[in-house]
């Protein structure tokens, strides 16, 4: 019989524990804990990390899971890394969930990078008023361009000084629409927006407006995981679970 893991966080990963939880599934899910109050799944939740490769490889064996979904944040690379070396010594099959990334439009002014050091080339020195749409890890990075007044958009208050000389600190959680992403940008006078490319809908609103209003976009692409099996859609993932299982989803 399969126990699946979900490695979640993800608008998709909640999805996908909705649909195995409505068909009797025997599944777990699992948060990284990067949010005070994660959304609450239908499935047995654990929340926090597994201790690195080691703890995840003991986890696999004393939950005798059978299959696991990373459908982690297209950026928690560190998990899914640990996925993939944990998941080799268990022999467990793994699939990745990810979600599409987002690609420019016609009208979009957008400059691709590769890290947090090539966004801040992309900055340049010249003092601008930017939106840091990377939720809060590594925002103590941009502490090295003080010049910048930086708005932060968080799902909850942050827990220790933020570290820059000059923001400003907005909570709100998403998904947002085009009609509050062109007000927050109005009203803040952005000039530049600094987004991973996560994908999805749920936060591409930010690009959309930023293209009504004509501004710059620094764009940081996903880090290369080599070695993962990745699917888009949930039918695909389904399917995968399904080609093992004595049972229906």
């Amino acid at each position: 019989m399969q126990k699946i893991l979900i490695l979640g966080g993800t608008t998709e990963a909640s999805h996908l524990a909705r649909h195995l939880a409505d068909c009797g599934t025997n599944a777990i899910f699992s948060y990284a804990g990067r949010t005070n109050a994660p959304r609450s799944q239908p499935l047995p939740t654990r929340v926090g990390g597994f201790g690195g490769v080691a703890g995840l490889v003991a986890y696999i064996h004393a939950e005798k899971i059978t299959h696991i979904v990373d459908a982690t944040h297209p950026f928690a690379a560190q998990m899914s890394q640990n996925a993939l070396l944990a998941v080799a010594q268990t022999r467990t099959p793994l699939i990745s969930f990810e979600r599409a990334p987002w690609a420019a439009k016609t009208g979009d002014n957008w400059q691709h990078v590769a890290d947090y050091p090539g966004v801040l080339k992309a900055l340049g020195e010249t003092a601008q008023r930017v939106f840091l749409a990377i939720g809060k890890q590594n925002i103590d990075l941009f502490a090295t361009a003080p010049q910048h007044h930086y708005l932060l958009r968080l799902v909850d208050p942050p827990e220790s000084i933020i570290p820059l000389p000059s923001h400003t600190v907005e909570i709100a959680a998403g998904p947002f629409d085009l009609a509050g992403d062109l007000a927050l940008l109005k009203r803040h006078h952005i000039d530049v927006i600094v987004t991973k490319n996560a994908g999805g809908i749920g936060a591409r609103a930010k690009l959309d407006a930023a293209r009504d209003l004509g501004l710059r976009v620094i764009v940081m692409d996903r880090p290369p995981l080599m070695g993962r099996q990745i699917m888009q859609s949930q039918q695909d993932v389904l399917a995968w679970l399904h080609q093992d299982a004595a049972q229906s989803f």
